[in-house]
């Protein structure tokens, strides 16, 4: 077998899931030469809430943390997490968008795309597939791992089979919530095997306290590539530690060979970052600690602490039990869609109106409704008639691939931007987030004619960079 490979994830998903993707660009800078020189497979450094995160709360260019980055990591591929038709949005995008933004990423730094659709409809992935391909990136298809009756391991299997025959340069198994468990990865793992040849990636949570052995045993059964955060971006909702993991794999026949005193320095820049974001609040103990619930409700960690956060604002944290209960319900009403952005928020939400009404679907969000006519994608199992008609009455159901609906749409957003856009790049920051992009793009150009470091009102340094 050949040598393990690691996916490092605390510029993405290691920060994104302790401190809300608060990491700031010239936090990250210093340390990445010698991230480089660690031996790493790839490094993941952008897509999920990173976009997000830049432009609402830090005040930063996203694509120029990109460049930046790029600028510094000579050796190691860059890795982003893109959410199919919705890209790093919250809405499905037309097309032309989808080509263009992918364009952009590649042209930008990355180089490896990691693609999902929260239901697992590969009809949402087909335009970011073609693109990626299109612009020479390496397309590795993810898989939303859940369980249900009707996610068995032959469901993924053929789910598999599809995405290789779409294109896929290597498949990821996304186990968001951190459910899976140590002897069905190694089944997982194993089959999967015996039905592709494309690299196997496993991505999988803390928060319920089993990942080292999941990863110790889809190792054993063969998987290419684990995703692991440096030890300070480490555990609860984020990913098992970097440096655990090497030096455990390097007494198997698969070491992966990563340089351990390069890890250390690593190890060492992050700590005083982390004591700072957890002396600011920023960084909640609560989310390092193991919550074996998730096993029970299939709830993702940050999904579990936003449900308590939002009751108790409500005054209804008695009901917190309540809710969880009623999760798994509304979840098979729905049609066991996995507990992934957005499906979590939303089926989380139902859930919490149910118990606070007092009744089950008197009050449905809107996300929900577009859910149940179809234009989020094809629901995994049949959703509940009854429930259907409780929520939509005799509407229609959209069958089409629901980008398919779209009108192109690029050219329209260059020209409701106008001239606060000054490059491609900039459109499509308006066109992912319409409400915060316009002050964003109004203080990158406006206050700023050179590199500077700035405050904005909350205190909290950025970097902005007129390009």
């Amino acid at each position: 077998m050949s040598k393990l490979k690691i996916t490092e994830t605390a510029l993405r998903d290691g920060h994104q899931s302790l401190i809300a993707t608060r990491l700031k660009t010239d936090e990250i800078i210093p340390i990445l030469e010698t991230m480089d020189k660690v031996g790493y497979y790839s490094m993941e450094v952008w897509g999920g809430a990173t976009f997000d995160s830049c432009i609402r709360f830090l005040n930063e260019d996203p694509w120029e943390r990109l460049r930046l980055i790029r600028k510094h990591v000579k050796n190691t591929k860059l890795q982003m997490l893109l959410r199919g038709q919705n890209l790093l949005g919250y809405r499905n995008y037309a097309d032309d968008t989808v080509d263009r933004f992918i364009e952009l990423s590649i042209k930008n730094g990355i180089d490896i795309i990691r693609v999902f659709d929260a239901l697992n409809d590969v009809r949402n992935i087909e335009a970011s597939m073609k693109a990626i391909k299109k612009y020479n990136g390496h397309c590795q298809c993810a898989i939303s791992y859940t369980t249900s009756p009707i996610h068995t391991t032959e469901y993924y299997l053929d789910l598999v089979k599809t995405m290789e025959n779409m294109g896929a340069d290597s498949i990821c198994i996304k186990d968001m919530a951190g459910v899976l468990t140590p002897y069905n990865a190694y089944d997982l793992v194993k089959r999967m095997k015996n039905v592709t040849k494309l690299p196997i990636e496993l991505h999988t949570h803390c928060t319920s306290g089993i990942a080292d052995m999941i990863y110790m045993k889809a190792v054993e059964a063969g998987v290419d590539i684990i995703d692991t955060a440096i030890s300070p971006f480490s555990g609860g909702t984020s990913q098992p530690p970097t440096e655990s993991l090497a030096v455990t794999f390097a007494e198997m026949d698969r070491n992966p060979g990563l340089d351990m005193d390069a890890l250390l320095k690593v190890a060492e820049y992050f700590k005083p970052i982390r004591d700072k974001y957890m002396s600011e609040g920023i960084l909640n103990p609560k989310v390092l600690l193991t919550d074996p619930q998730t096993l029970k409700y299939q709830v993702p960690g940050g999904m579990l602490s936003n449900l308590l956060s939002q009751m108790q604002q409500q005054g209804a944290a008695d009901k917190y039990e309540e809710v969880l209960n009623e999760v798994p319900r509304v979840r098979k009403d729905l049609g066991y869609p996995p507990l992934v952005t957005p499906m979590s928020q939303m089926v989380g939400t139902q859930a919490l109106f149910n118990v606070l009404t007092g009744e089950r679907y008197k009050l449905v969000p809107k996300e929900i409704k577009d859910y149940v006519r179809g234009q989020y994608g094809k629901a995994p199992a049949k959703i509940d008639p009854e429930i259907q008609k409780k929520i939509i009455g005799d509407e229609e159901i959209i069958t089409v691939r629901p980008a398919d609906l779209l009108e192109p749409e690029f050219e329209a957003m260059k020209k409701e931007v106008g001239e606060l856009a000054k490059c491609d790049e900039d459109v499509l920051a308006y066109a992912l987030f319409p409400q915060v992009a316009p002050k964003f793009l109004e203080q990158k150009y406006n206050k700023n004619t050179k590199e500077e470091t700035d405050t904005n009102e909350t205190g909290i340094q950025y970097i902005t960079v007129t390009m």
